[in-house]
């Protein structure tokens, strides 16, 4: 198994890596089909099912399919430009994608939501159709978002393609069993085998520049989110309030208030200002999803800003060590909510930060997989229920309270020797078994928990 940093950790768009990335980017791989195609096409069609249709609208589903049509991509997206995209296509109903005609889409009448029951492969599912002259569909395809902006059409999915295409790696582990038992044989750090599989797929100077660049994008939406006030869109009327808590962080500093827990106020700020900034469209990195995205960024911060001896030059070690570990929770369960709820995002986000964290304040490798496993174990069984479909309750102050986790989990692995009663293993089939009983209105369908006990306006 081998899934690289960049996969992992992509530099995207709020609010959603599964409901907004992973659209946009399923609607791009339609455009590539269709211009490989010879047919003469004259309009395009979308069907959204299972979680997309169900929390679609709130996590802007419709509007990143369109603008995935017209040929966006959440790495290089525009705002302004995508504004004038959609302007142009209320007014005209055409889509221009670059090396296709222009292409009829009605957005009222050819992007339908089907609320019945999921498409087979994944609750994620969407199809994409392209039609002739007479509105016939002469192309047709279906993808699923399966978390973290990760995208595979219906046939990879039912042949079980993985991440393994390219050339081999030197240490291509698939349990956390058999990480542990390279890294002893081999002397080297969790960090270290990670890099050298990524430098085995690419170069190390690529590596380096990609992952500064992950780094300043997180921080800069940590920056972003901890100057800026207001409201965030959608209904809710949820006020942004990082801004307001940092301000009263700093103003409190050198006071003598004898309230040691206020660390975890700052942890929360950090946090908060990422998920407020992803809930209202903003740049942001999924680590390892958009919903997730505070947790990683706001423990590096932590660290950075907090930890005496912390420096910026091992945030790679940090990163590497946490992609480890994320893609273990990926090919051995799941990082999406719609698949296996909260657990599956903030809890694996929780898990990242810890072995991230755990590893740059000098743990062993068993230490890390010890840190890993607290910080997941204690998010076992925690549902998706986003009030109003919005990416905004419960889910911004999550963010704090699974970086708060991820801290302590680290430490108490700190603290012992890395030998523990439960692997890290067992607790990610444990999270896999969950998600799989778990009911659908506890999985990003907003039919229950939260978003029905709470009034949506």
């Amino acid at each position: 198994m081998f899934l690289s940093v960049f996969d992992m950790f992509k530099v995207g768009i709020g609010p959603s890596s599964s409901h907004t990335m992973g659209p946009m980017v399923a609607a791009a791989r339609f455009l590539d089909l269709m211009r490989a195609s010879p047919f003469e096409f004259h309009g395009l069609r979308a069907s959204l099912h299972g979680s997309l249709a169900f929390t679609g609208v709130g996590h802007a589903t419709d509007r990143a399919t369109i603008l995935g049509l017209a040929g966006f991509l959440p790495d290089t997206y525009d705002a302004d430009q995508a504004e004038a995209v959609l302007q142009a296509n209320r007014d005209t109903d055409l889509l221009r994608p670059e090396g296709l005609p222009a292409l009829s889409f009605n957005p009222r009448e050819d992007l339908r939501f089907d609320f019945g029951p999921n498409l087979p492969g994944h609750a994620n599912g969407m199809i994409l159709m392209a039609t002739d002259a007479q509105g016939d569909v002469i192309l047709q395809e279906t993808y699923y978002s399966i978390g973290g902006g990760f995208v595979m059409t219906e046939a990879e999915l039912a042949e079980g393609k993985d991440t393994n295409d390219g050339p081999p790696v030197p240490y291509p582990f698939h349990t956390a069993e058999e990480m542990l038992q390279m890294a002893e044989t081999s002397g080297k750090t969790i960090a270290e085998m990670k890099k050298a599989n990524e430098i085995a797929r690419g170069c190390p100077e690529s590596f380096a520049k990609g992952a500064a660049r992950l780094w300043e994008v997180m921080n800069g939406c940590i920056e972003r989110g901890l100057t800026t006030e207001g409201i965030l869109p959608g209904g809710l009327g949820v006020k942004r309030r990082a801004k307001g808590i940092h301000d009263a962080l700093v103003a409190e500093r050198g006071m003598n208030l004898n309230a040691p827990h206020t660390i975890n106020d700052w942890m929360s700020a950090y946090a908060m200002a990422v998920n407020e900034e992803n809930a209202a469209g903003g740049q942001v990195v999924t680590a390892p999803t958009n919903g997730a995205a505070g947790v990683m960024p706001s423990v590096i911060r932590y660290w950075l800003d907090h930890v005496p001896g912390a420096t910026t030059s091992r945030i790679d070690e940090f990163l590497l060590t946490a992609a480890a570990v994320g893609g273990l929770i990926k090919y051995n369960a799941s990082i999406s909510g719609a698949e296996a709820g909260c657990q599956a995002e903030v809890g694996s986000a929780a898990a990242m930060a810890a072995a991230g964290l755990c590893a740059v304040m000098g743990g062993t490798p068993e230490q890390v997989e010890n840190a890993a496993e607290i910080a997941l174990e204690h998010h076992l069984g925690m549902t998706c229920d986003p009030v109003k479909g919005l990416v905004q309750v419960p889910c911004i102050e999550r963010n704090g309270l699974g970086a708060i986790k991820a801290v302590s989990a680290a430490s108490l692995a700190l603290r012992g020797d890395g030998q523990h009663f439960v692997p890290l293993d067992v607790v990610i089939e444990t999270m896999r078994q969950t998600g799989a009983d778990m009911h659908e209105r506890y999985k990003e369908t907003s039919l229950g928990g939260l978003a029905v006990n709470v009034p949506n306006c």
